[in-house]
């Protein structure tokens, strides 16, 4: 990765406020919400981000957590993948792709899974480049609707 670029764990309020701009593109819903308390519930859930950073700006990030599953195994269980539209194309997405397959080693998790967006053309493909498998489809029942 370029000098230009810096990749880190995001541990403080400060590293999520420089994240935020790029969550903001993957989740545009949570807008109006505390970007900071929203991540401090998912941490209790094992929830973490790895983020590149140019200057003092998140450019690109990643959000996952390890589980274990009965389908899967233990899991390193990607939540979030994104980088800045204006940013895309320099193999940052690849990159963090590369630290949480190293971290999934070192933990000795079975797999590293996914889902993404049926729309999301250019994510599937950094996914099937990167060694994904398309392995199931993903269901939901919105509550409170």
């Amino acid at each position: 990765m370029k000098n230009e670029f810096k990749l880190q764990l995001a541990t403080s309020e400060e590293d999520i406020k420089k994240c935020q701009q790029v969550i903001l593109e993957l989740r545009p819903q949570l807008k109006d919400r505390d970007i900071w308390q929203i991540y401090q519930q998912q941490r209790k859930e094992n929830f973490q981000i790895i983020y590149i950073r140019r200057d003092e700006i998140g450019v690109a990030f990643i959000g996952f957590r390890i589980q274990n599953m009965f389908h899967s195994g233990k899991t390193l269980y990607i939540d979030d993948l994104c980088t800045l539209s204006s940013y895309r194309s320099r193999g940052l997405a690849g990159e963090l792709l590369k630290e949480v397959f190293s971290i999934a080693k070192k933990e000795k998790c079975d797999t590293v899974s996914l889902d993404s967006g049926h729309q999301r053309h250019e994510a599937h493909r950094l996914y099937l480049n990167a060694g994904f498998d398309i392995s199931s489809h993903h269901f939901q029942h919105i509550l409170n609707r």
